[in-house]
């Protein structure tokens, strides 16, 4: 596809009803942001993160829970004793 075949499905686009082309413009905005996203995963990480979503009865905790918990496992490991931050 080249440049000439994208102007023309762009204006094509103009055609349509406006909330198309809100649609439309979004979907471009989307791919847009994620093209400015400085983290990209391989696409071995995506099917990880997409078997870790599929997986069911897996435990999902919040970030401060997840914070507590690693607090306390450091707490245990450490005999009691916690870093200054």
């Amino acid at each position: 596809m080249d440049q000439d075949d994208i102007k023309a499905i762009l204006d094509r686009v103009l055609t349509w009803p406006p909330e198309r082309q809100k649609d439309a413009a979004q979907l471009l905005l989307v791919m847009e942001e994620a093209d400015a996203n400085p983290y990209h995963l391989t696409e071995a990480q995506a099917a990880e993160v997409r078997r870790r979503i599929a997986m069911k009865g897996g435990a999902v905790l919040t970030l401060d829970e997840a914070r507590r918990h690693f607090e306390q496992l450091f707490r245990e490991g450490s005999g009691g004793e916690t870093e200054e931050r």
